[in-house]
């Protein structure tokens, strides 16, 4: 099933914008066409089958003067957040015979009454009071030319539009823009919207985006019906909007000069604007945290990264409580705009990334929620929180996180299985209410059995440390690289004390060694002979726990020295040799006599 949106133009001399979503809520089409055959052209092999169309123009208009009755009562709720509708009668030209919208649903075969239930229907919807109900704003964004709008504020409230719109990527349902089907589509819309200087290019911009939003309404109406509101009736006309959320109001109307942040709507309004630099930003988080655990050598499963989404960040913006907001200053003390996760195997793991982030970033914040949890005598949620920034050298090599600050959680695959679980369960589902008691009985089993196991796996690895099981043939004639897999069997015994290192870490360094030369663990033995592993690791001061991986990093660099740094492997990382080679190279510190 298609849901097709349609921001439909008055006459065939202006743009009407068109857009399409799969059942799954992804973007397939988006596009602006002029004239009604167009516009059908377009539409065709998408309403074919079972579809639905949501069109932004009036269908029925039988009232000679004056508001429709579903003008009239949809004003009362919206207008006060500038969402009117605008009156439809037959005394206007473009309604004294039958509506464009109304011909176009003919053409295409739709039935037009919201009601019916049919599998083909086109239905008549309202853009403005949408975008209030569903990202709780105080008023409608202004990116409508008017009189004395200027281009920059209506680039402005375009852009935070768009970020609105991206931010239903964590809604229900879920709107996918950039997507392989509508190919570049949506960032072409971004692209041209911020570097619009014209209002007629905002124009054009602003009709496929009204058109988005048109489908997404068409689709939020068939998945919640119980959510939506259909103001008139088949007969005198209607509007299908999502339903205005309870204990939303109008926010005060402000000078354009005077941003109140505390007010939750308008730091909604501005975080949609930054949110799209906000992803770049996680994104740099993301990798700047990877390279610090791979360089240390810590074993983990992922590392993943997200900005907050702009719908999250508004249900978080509007919390109360005892009658007043959570958050004075949104933008300020919702922490989690930028949220890391580092998923390790073991508990012993999770330390180890604490230790090694406090270590090389600024740790503002470290919430330790398995504790918290414990100290009230139960199980349950359990996940190391950490808020981190950087120092005015790390800002210095990552200037795009300057004053930023990101969450990281850390825990173990089976706390993060628990804590997934359990969020899609409460949260995001709905259990009646008989069977919560048994529910949460059943949570803190799982969440017990889940700690125990955490135990017993950290044990398995201790006791497994230093275990060398038997190499066997060395490599193939395909690959003349010594076999990950023995390469682990060999580290394993040169350093027993050392943690695990990830697997591709392993296949990695191999071909590292192959590079210098070394094609047998004989070899590389007798390369490693020549490393003095206690001067070693008294010069590096380890202060975690490295890995296999980077105990032969560092012997091989003490070795082999400015032949390891400029390995073609290790263009990517070189100045980071270098750091900490000079480190290998300087004079161990003199110890002072014991009455100094």
């Amino acid at each position: 099933m298609y849901f097709v949106g349609v921001d439909l133009a008055w006459g065939e001399r202006r743009p009407t914008g068109l857009a399409v979503l799969d059942a799954a809520g992804h973007l397939v089409h988006v596009s602006a066409v002029r004239t009604d055959d167009e516009i059908v052209a377009a539409l065709e092999p998408f309403t074919d089958g079972d579809c639905m169309v949501a069109i932004d123009a009036p269908l029925i208009v039988n009232n000679p003067t004056g508001n429709r009755p579903a003008e009239a009562a949809l004003n009362r709720d919206f207008a006060g957040f500038d969402a009117g509708a605008h009156p439809s009668n037959t005394g206007k030209p473009e309604f004294a015979d039958k509506p464009r919208g109304a011909r176009l649903a003919a053409r295409l075969g739709l039935d037009m009454n919201p009601r019916s239930g049919r599998s083909r229907r086109a239905i008549e919807v309202y853009p403005h009071p949408a975008t209030v109900a569903l990202f709780r704003l105080g008023r409608t964004l202004k990116y409508k030319n008017k009189s004395g709008r200027d281009v920059e504020q209506l680039r402005g409230e375009l852009v935070a539009l768009l970020g609105l719109i991206e931010g239903l990527s964590a809604s229900d349902p879920r709107l996918v823009v950039d997507t392989p089907e509508a190919g570049d589509a949506w960032r072409a819309l971004r692209a041209a919207a911020e570097s619009a200087g014209r209002k007629s290019e905002l124009r054009v911009v602003e009709d496929q985006v009204d058109a988005v939003l048109c489908a997404y309404i068409g689709l939020f109406a068939d998945r919640h019906p119980d959510e939506t509101t259909t103001y008139g009736d088949f007969e005198t006309g209607y509007i299908v909007t999502p339903t205005l959320p309870a204990g939303l109001t109008p926010a005060p109307r402000a000078r354009r000069t005077v941003v109140p942040v505390h007010d939750p709507r308008t730091a909604v309004r501005e975080y949609a604007e930054r949110q799209p630099r906000l992803q770049d930003s996680a994104a740099e988080y993301v990798r700047l945290v990877t390279s610090i655990l791979d360089d240390a050598g810590i074993n983990y499963l992922t590392v993943t990264g997200r900005a907050k989404s702009v719908a999250s960040f508004a249900d978080k913006a509007a919390r109360m409580a005892d009658g007043a907001p959570v958050f004075a200053d949104p933008l300020r003390e919702i922490t989690d705009q930028i949220g890391l996760r580092v998923i390790t195997y073991v508990q012993s793991d999770v330390q180890a990334v604490v230790d090694l982030l406090d270590d090389q970033v600024i740790v503002h914040d470290d919430r330790d929620m398995g504790r918290e949890t414990a100290s009230e005598g139960r199980f349950g949620y359990a996940s190391r929180h950490l808020l981190i920034g950087l120092d005015e050298e790390g800002q210095a090599l990552h200037p795009t996180l300057a004053g930023l600050r990101a969450q990281v959680q850390v825990r173990t695959v089976l706390q993060h299985a628990w804590a997934e679980f359990e969020h899609d369960i409460r949260y995001k589902g709905t259990v009646p209410d008989e069977h919560v008691p048994d529910l949460d009985r059943r949570f803190t089993l799982a969440a017990g059995l889940l700690e125990l196991a955490d135990r017993e796996f950290s044990t398995i690895r201790e006791r497994l440390h230093g275990s060398v099981t038997e190499p066997g043939p060395e490599g193939s004639r395909e690959d003349p690289r010594i076999a990950p897999r023995e390469l682990a069997a060999f580290l394993a015994g040169q350093y027993p004390d050392a943690g695990w290192s990830r697997t591709d870490h392993y296949d990695w360094m191999a071909g590292l060694v192959l590079e210098l030369g070394i094609t047998s663990l004989t070899e590389l033995g007798d390369v490693l002979r020549d490393a003095d592993a206690d001067a070693l690791t008294e010069r590096m001061a380890y202060r975690y726990p490295p890995g296999a991986v980077r105990r032969l990093d560092d012997a091989l660099l003490w070795v082999r020295g400015d032949d390891y740094v400029t390995l073609h492997s290790n263009a990517h990382r070189a100045p980071l040799l270098r750091a900490r080679l000079a480190k290998m190279r300087a004079a161990p510190p003199v110890s002072g006599d014991a009455g100094d």
